[in-house]
């Protein structure tokens, strides 16, 4: 059984630290720890938002049964900090595995290799891969319904929508798989392909290939990347959109973010026009529809979350829901209604 460390030293934040935020509320039972020598004693949960009864931890003796080291956070450009070089030497040094879903691959230092493989450990790289094959629009199953999560913007919470209404589904007996596409919904789910990894000719046909694995069961909820409108990372975007085909849309934004991520210059259209944006190119081939919309209200207060979320609701005239705040359910009545409808099976 993985004993996780989550390394986050000097970027423990919600946004930076999205994959160890990520663990914390999905693996907990794998999680021993936090590793910020700047918050050492601290609770955990106010800086990343999850890790209820985690306290910061400043050194790997703190944690004596961690098994890994992860790498805890996602930020721009996927490099790994320079200054935690020392810590991750040290925990090889221990018989600790390393797990890393960054770009900047654990494999590729020269350093850690020759450190791994004199103490036997494994430098585990998610985003490593060789996937090469291209979308082909064939042996999609015409009876699986494929659900995508959709959104404004990057890091504003597509895979915990995702993983939520997934989870959701099947605790009222539907056969749902959340399908992850990303480092930390692969880390959670074990199996997927880190789509903004692979080479563009080929980002199709991994997400084609994440769904025709998948399809033996009657929903799969496809965990969303980036945004059409983000002009770093559109390709990623459009590229799962088409690949994973899919019959419905969860549109996810936050509350109060007004200016692309990593971009402040740029301001972001309004959420209607992304919106529309989406459906516009997921229906190319086939009807696809917004069904319901996912708001991330954490950088404001309940009430006006609930303020934000009756007027995006009123605009879009379709259910509006912070699943970390007010749980599932509505977001779940909608994509039951949907499926049970039986209207995306139109061809």
């Amino acid at each position: 059984m993985r004993k996780m460390l989550l390394l986050t030293a000097g970027y423990s934040n919600p946004r930076t630290a999205k994959t160890a935020a990520g663990l914390l509320r999905y693996c907990p039972d794998e999680c021993v720890g936090v590793y910020d020598p700047s918050l050492v004693g601290k609770p955990v949960e106010p800086y990343l938002g999850s890790g209820a009864g985690f306290q910061f931890v400043d050194s790997l003796d703190s944690v004596p049964e961690a098994n890994m080291l992860v790498i805890g956070i996602a930020p721009p450009g996927g490099k790994v900090p320079a200054e935690w070089k020392p810590v991750l030497l040290k925990a090889i040094d221990r018989g600790m595995d390393l797990l890393s879903g960054l770009h900047d691959f654990l494999c590729d230092d020269p350093d850690l290799v020759h450190a791994a493989k004199a103490k036997g450990t494994r430098l585990i790289d998610i985003r490593k891969n060789d996937f090469r094959d291209i979308a082909r629009r064939q042996g999609l199953r015409a009876d699986c319904y494929r659900l995508h999560t959709v959104g404004q913007d990057c890091s504003l919470g597509k895979m915990v929508v995702s993983l939520e209404v997934a989870r959701g589904l099947v605790r009222r007996g539907r056969d749902a798989q959340f399908v992850a596409t990303g480092q930390t919904g692969i880390m959670v789910a074990g199996s997927g392909l880190p789509l903004d990894s692979i080479v563009a000719d080929f980002v199709n046909g991994a997400a084609e290939r994440l769904v025709i694995d998948h399809q033996h069961h009657d929903i799969v909820v496809v965990e969303g990347q980036g945004s059409l409108v983000h002009p770093s990372y559109s390709g990623v975007t459009l590229g799962l959109l088409h690949g994973c085909l899919p019959h419905a849309l969860i549109f996810c934004f936050e509350a109060g973010r007004t200016a692309v991520g990593g971009l402040e210059a740029v301001t972001l259209p309004p959420l209607k026009k992304i919106a529309e944006l989406f459906e516009l190119m997921g229906s190319i081939y086939q009807p696809c529809s917004t069904i319901a919309v996912a708001m991330n209200g954490s950088k404001v207060s309940p009430d006006a979350a609930r303020d934000i979320a009756r007027q995006v609701e009123d605009d879009f005239q379709l259910p509006v829901v912070d699943v970390l705040r007010d749980g599932p359910d509505r977001l779940l009545d909608a994509v039951e209604s949907h499926y049970l409808s039986g209207v995306w099976r139109c061809r």
